[in-house]
C-alpha cells in the first residue's frame, strides 16, 4: 500500500490533538522559547499580559500561541520602547478587534442568511401569480381603430 494513501488514526474524543492553544510547555521551556527568564514570565504573569493555563497542581503551562505572545511583548518593550502598560493595553484592544471581527463575520452571515430566505419567499410568491391575466398594455387612441360588429342570428 503506498504511504500516502494510509489513513491517519482517528481518535475518539481527539483528546491528543494539538494546536497552537494546547498548553504543553511548562514555564522554563516557555522561557526558553521566547528567549526570556523565567521570573521575567512570572512577572508577565501578574500583571495580566501573558496568562498561561494551570495545572492541578498550579504550575503554569504555556501554548505556542502564549510563546508567540511573550515574543510579540519582548518587541513592543524593547525594539518599540513601549512601557508594560502600554502593551497591556494594546494586547487589549487586539482581542477586542479580533471578538469584533468575529461577531461582524457572525452578522454578515446572518444576513445572507436572511437574504436567501428572502429571495425563496419572493419566488414562491411569484410561482403563486395566476397564470391566465394578461398584461394590459395601454394603446394609443389616435394610432388604432378597431370596428366591431357582432354577427346578427338571423343572416
Amino acid at each position: 500500500m503506498d504511504p500516502r494513501q494510509r489513513r491517519q488514526p482517528q481518535f475518539p474524543n481527539r483528546a491528543y490533538e494539538l494546536n497552537e492553544e494546547t498548553p504543553v510547555y511548562v514555564i522554563s521551556v516557555a522561557a526558553q522559547l521566547s528567549g526570556l527568564h523565567p521570573q521575567t514570565l512570572r512577572q508577565y504573569d501578574r500583571l495580566g499580559l501573558v496568562s498561561p493555563d494551570r495545572t492541578a497542581g498550579r504550575g503554569r503551562r504555556y501554548s505556542a500561541r502564549d510563546i508567540e505572545l511573550l515574543r510579540t511583548v519582548q518587541q513592543l518593550s524593547q525594539d518599540e520602547g513601549i512601557n508594560l502598560a502600554g502593551i497591556k493595553r494594546i494586547i487589549e484592544l487586539e482581542h477586542q478587534v479580533a471578538a469584533l471581527q468575529a461577531r461582524v463575520a457572525e452578522l454578515s452571515s446572518a444576513v445572507e442568511g436572511a437574504a436567501v430566505a428572502m429571495q425563496q419567499r419572493e419566488a414562491q410568491v411569484h410561482a403563486s401569480y395566476r397564470r391566465d391575466l394578461v398584461p394590459y398594455q395601454d394603446v394609443q387612441q389616435a394610432s388604432a381603430l378597431v370596428v366591431w360588429r357582432p354577427k346578427r342570428s338571423s343572416e
